[in-house]
C-alpha cells in the first residue's frame, strides 16, 4: 500500500522510434504537476509491477503541464528493453521520484561527460540550465552513425564516440580524450556501463583528479538486472 501511494500515475502521450534503438517517450500526467526537478534525477518506472522497476533520467520536466520526457535505449531483452520497444501513445504507467541521482546543479565548473547510449538524456539535461558552459561530452556506443543522427536531433553537437570494442581498447582513446581537461576546475560525470565507468574513475584518479570532482554512476553491467 504503501509503495502504491508513493507512485505517480501517467500517460504515455508520444513515443517516437528513433535511429538504430533509441526511442524518445513523452510522459504527461496531473500527478507530474508541481514537481520539484533538478537536471540529474531519476524516475523509476514500474514495469507492470510496483516491485519491478527500471530506472530513466528525464531530459525535461514541465511542472506546470506535468510533463516530463525520456530518451530510452533498447539494449537487451529485458523488463526495461521490452518496455521502451513496445510503449505506445496512450498506454499508462506509474513512475517513483523524481529522486537523486546526479546533482551537479550547484556547480558552475566546467563539465566533461563520458557515457554511452544510456548517458545521452543525462547528457542533455545537464547542458540546458547553461549553454554558455563548456561541456564535452564523450560516448562508448555500438552503432556510431545511429548515435550520432540522435545527437544532432538533440542539438548535442561536438560529442566524440568510440565504437565499442569486445576487449574495452576502445576505452584508451576515451582516456586520452578526458585527459585534455585535467586542468583547472573541471568536472567528469561518469555514467554507462558499470566496467567502462570503473575503468575511467580509475584513470582519472590516477591523474590526481580528486573524488569531489568525480561524479560517477553505472548504470548496468552485463548479466545484472535493475541497476539503480
Amino acid at each position: 500500500m504503501l509503495v502504491r501511494m508513493l507512485m505517480r500515475r501517467a500517460t504515455i502521450v508520444a513515443a517516437e522510434p528513433l535511429p538504430g534503438r533509441f526511442h524518445l517517450i513523452t510522459l504527461e500526467g496531473a500527478a507530474l504537476r508541481d514537481i520539484a526537478w533538478t537536471p540529474g534525477q531519476k524516475v523509476q518506472v514500474a514495469m507492470g509491477s510496483a516491485f519491478v522497476a527500471r530506472t530513466y533520467t528525464p531530459m525535461t520536466w514541465n511542472a506546470e503541464a506535468g510533463r516530463t520526457c525520456i530518451l530510452g535505449y533498447a539494449h537487451g531483452s529485458g523488463p526495461g528493453s521490452d518496455w521502451i520497444r513496445n510503449v505506445r501513445q496512450g498506454d499508462e504507467c506509474d513512475l517513483f521520484g523524481p529522486r537523486k541521482s546526479l546533482d551537479v546543479s550547484l556547480i558552475t565548473a566546467p563539465l566533461v561527460i563520458f557515457g554511452d547510449e544510456t548517458s545521452l538524456g543525462l547528457a542533455y539535461a545537464l547542458t540546458q540550465p547553461d549553454p554558455d558552459r563548456p561541456v564535452s561530452c564523450h560516448f562508448e556506443v555500438a552503432d556510431a552513425r545511429a548515435t550520432q543522427e540522435v545527437l544532432l536531433q538533440l542539438g548535442l553537437v561536438g560529442a566524440c564516440l568510440y565504437p565499442r570494442a569486445d576487449d574495452d581498447r576502445h576505452l584508451a582513446r576515451s582516456e586520452a580524450a578526458i585527459s585534455c581537461h585535467l586542468a583547472a576546475d573541471t568536472v567528469f560525470v561518469l555514467t554507462g556501463r558499470a566496467a567502462a565507468v570503473q575503468r575511467l574513475n580509475r584513470h582519472l584518479r590516477r591523474a590526481g583528479i580528486p573524488a569531489a570532482r568525480i561524479y560517477a554512476k553505472a548504470y548496468w553491467a552485463p548479466g545484472k538486472s535493475g541497476m539503480d
